[in-house]
């Protein structure tokens, strides 16, 4: 139940820092992809949603399947981010490590599906 409420935690810290700090994922968000803003709104409103909802039993099974659909989806930025002109001054091994990291959230998420 602890790993739970940490990622409840994390999601919706995360999700606030969306609103936040929006400057900040700006620079991430790959050229081909419109109106940066609300993406980057609309992801904080669904990791914030999500995060609440592993935090109850009848809803935690629709927001850890969300969040693995979510995390799925963001690998387009982590990935667009290794390419050359967008590293934003990051080591490419940096930025390498963050895909396997993004399968690690998502496996997080799975094995703690009811």
């Amino acid at each position: 139940m602890i790993q739970l409420y940490c990622m409840g935690g994390i999601y919706f810290i995360l999700g606030i820092v969306h609103f936040t700090h929006t400057g900040f994922y700006r620079p991430m968000m790959p050229k081909f992809l419109p109106a940066h803003d609300a993406l980057i709104y609309w992801s904080g409103i669904a990791e914030i949603v999500l995060g609440l909802g592993v935090l109850f039993p009848v809803t935690r099974s629709i927001a850890l399947w969300g969040i693995i659909a979510m995390l799925t989806v963001f690998l387009v930025v982590h990935v667009n981010m290794l390419l050359p002109g967008n590293r934003l001054g990051m080591s490419l091994w940096a930025l390498g490590l963050r895909i396997p990291i993004q399968f690690a959230l998502m496996y997080w998420a799975y094995v703690n599906l009811p």
